[in-house]
C-alpha cells in the first residue's frame, strides 16, 4: 500500500493559499513590467554625436592633397644653400655614394664647374646617374637648388656666384 494520496493538496494551511494567489497575481505583473522596460529603453545616440562639429568631425577627409608650384609649401624664406645640402645632399655629396662628386674634390667638381651653374641646374633638376630629379626632394625651388649647387661647388674649390633671388 501506498501512503500518497491522489487527491490531496500540496496546500495545507490557508497561509500557503493566500501565498500561492499573491504571487500568481505578483509575479506575472513584474515580468509584464521588466518586458516593458526592455522594449521601452531602447539604446539610442548620445545628444552630442549629433551637433554639427561631430558630424563635420566624422565626414572630414583623412588627408588632403595640395598642387601647387615647386618649393610653395615651404611657406617661408628660401632656405640657404648650406641648409638643403646638410638636409639633402649631403648623403650621397659627402661620401660619394653612388658615383656622386663628394664636396672638397676639386677635380671632379672642376669639371663639372666648366659647364656653369645653367648646366649644372639643368642636371639636377633633371636627375643624372643616381641621382633623383632634384636629389629627391619635390620641394626644393630652382633657387634652392642653385644655390645648393654653389654652395657644393664652392666648397670644393670653384668660385660661383651666388643666384639672384628670385623676384615675387
Amino acid at each position: 500500500m501506498s501512503n500518497h494520496d491522489e487527491h490531496s493538496s500540496f496546500i495545507k494551511t490557508p497561509q500557503q493559499l493566500v501565498v500561492i494567489v499573491l504571487l500568481a497575481f505578483v509575479v506575472p505583473v513584474i515580468a509584464i513590467v521588466l518586458l516593458v522596460q526592455i522594449v521601452v529603453k531602447r539604446p539610442h545616440a548620445d545628444p552630442g554625436a549629433m551637433t554639427p562639429e561631430a558630424i563635420a568631425g566624422r565626414i572630414a577627409p583623412v588627408g588632403r592633397i595640395e598642387v601647387g608650384a615647386a618649393g610653395a609649401a615651404a611657406g617661408g624664406a628660401p632656405r640657404s644653400g648650406e641648409d638643403v645640402v646638410k638636409q639633402y645632399c649631403a648623403a650621397c655629396h659627402q661620401t660619394g655614394a653612388a658615383g656622386a662628386h663628394k664636396i672638397g674634390d676639386k677635380a671632379a667638381w672642376g669639371k663639372v664647374a666648366k659647364a656653369g651653374l645653367e648646366a649644372m641646374l639643368k642636371n639636377a633638376t633633371q636627375g643624372k646617374g643616381a641621382m633623383p630629379p632634384r636629389g629627391g626632394a619635390a620641394d626644393l625651388s630652382d633657387y634652392e637648388l642653385a644655390r645648393a649647387i654653389v654652395f657644393m661647388a664652392n666648397q670644393s674649390g670653384a668660385s660661383l656666384k651666388e643666384p639672384a633671388a628670385p623676384s615675387k
